[in-house]
């Protein structure tokens, strides 16, 4: 009981200490220029009940903010964001900024607790090597909606045996990115229905039901504008992003944006033959964790920061080779370099980030090649 009581003393202590720490850097750094004032301005929209994929306006707004950009910073994300950006409308930007790092950081340690949790509880430390993990800080450094998408996912994870509704509704955090997930998606729509989660399937669709209600609300026409936005919006066809997908459309023809869902359709059909063949021992910490390195490895569109969903099998994978020194530390080399990247001013959209899913992907065969240890931990157990 008092070893209970102070393990979560420590853990206020720490969000306490994070959050002031959080709290000073929206103080002092430059959100204006963050991926986050987009968020902000499209917030500042909705509560008018005014569209957020209008450049002129959005600019404008952005520019208030301390936004010295030439271009618009439009959020290409569907409307079922429009959930995580409305409150940020009710504030200033560098209030809602601390708001946005604050939610991040309780949405991350949330996310390691529960994964810890799945894993049995080890009496190690190394979920907290998930902190070091490079995605992790560039996303939070960004302002993006990493942490949203990955607390999603881990809520499927923990609840999708003992809570399925609940599990199928935290999947919503997914839909916000969705093109992220296509073929971990397709074969978790299988799984679904070969194991009969009726419940699982049930509280997905009342999710995005609600989301898109919202949507409705706050602005009618949000589909429509967001479907013209894509097609009208230069940067779509120009900007090169740092993915294969979209090295492999530019290789054959950088004006065929249908070339770059190719990967993505042969990774679904590799996916879904995948889980075919062993969905009578599927386990979504073992062969699940596999799919979303691949999902996120032929993404049609990703950036560096979204990489931050990878951390279930990233830390998957620290657990099966927790006896393993040199592992480790190629970890921690491949984190280092990437944020010192970063650091050395390599922007998001730079190629140099090429190499980073592959080497997550690759990095996590590796760790995982002698004894599928992953399949050793009870999901049942887990969620007791």
């Amino acid at each position: 009981m008092i070893r209970k009581i102070a393990q979560i003393v420590f853990v206020i202590c720490l969000f306490a200490v994070s959050a002031t720490i959080l709290v000073f850097v929206a103080d002092t750094m430059d959100f204006g220029n963050r991926d986050y004032i987009g968020f902000w301005a499209a917030g500042k929209r909705l509560v008018n009940h005014t569209s957020p994929y209008d450049s002129a306006a959005i600019l404008q707004i952005e520019r208030g903010a301390g936004y010295t950009g030439d271009w618009s910073n439009v959020s290409l994300d569907l409307p079922a964001a429009f959930f995580l950006v409305l409150p940020l409308g009710l504030v200033s930007a560098k209030t809602g900024m601390a708001l946005w790092l604050i939610a991040f950081i309780l949405c991350l340690m949330e996310s390691v607790r529960l994964l810890w949790k799945l894993h049995g509880r080890p009496n190690n430390r190394l979920h907290l090597l998930c902190l070091l993990f490079a995605p992790v800080f560039v996303c939070m450094m960004a302002g993006q909606l990493g942490a949203f998408l990955l607390l999603g996912l881990v809520l499927f994870l923990y609840f999708h045996q003992s809570r399925p509704f609940l599990a199928g509704a935290g999947l919503l955090l997914c839909t916000v990115k969705p093109h992220l997930f296509l073929p971990y998606g397709i074969v978790l729509l299988a799984w679904a229905l070969h194991r009969k989660s009726y419940r699982l399937l049930a509280g997905i669709a009342v999710a995005i039901a609600a989301s898109c209600v919202l949507a409705f609300f706050f602005d009618p026409h949000a589909w429509s504008e967001y479907s013209s936005m894509m097609r009208h919006n230069p940067g779509i066809q120009q900007d090169f992003v740092p993915t294969l997908s979209v090295l492999f459309r530019f290789l054959i023809d950088r004006n065929a944006i249908w070339l770059e869902y190719l990967p993505a359709g042969a990774a679904s059909i590799w996916a879904l033959w995948y889980f075919w063949s062993r969905r009578s021992l599927w386990n979504w910490l073992d062969q699940g964790m596999l799919v979303l390195l691949i999902s996120e490895l032929c993404a049609p569109h990703a950036w560096f920061t979204d990489e931050m969903m990878l951390l279930p099998a990233i830390l998957a994978a620290l657990y099966a080779a927790r006896g393993s020194r040199w592992t480790l530390l190629l970890y921690c080399a491949m984190s280092a370099v990437a944020l010192i990247e970063f650091f050395a001013g390599a922007k998001l959209i730079s190629p140099y980030y090429l190499w980073t899913a592959p080497a997550w992907f690759a990095w996590y065969l590796f760790a995982t090649r002698s004894k599928t240890n992953v399949t050793e931990f009870s999901l049942s157990g887990a969620e007791s």
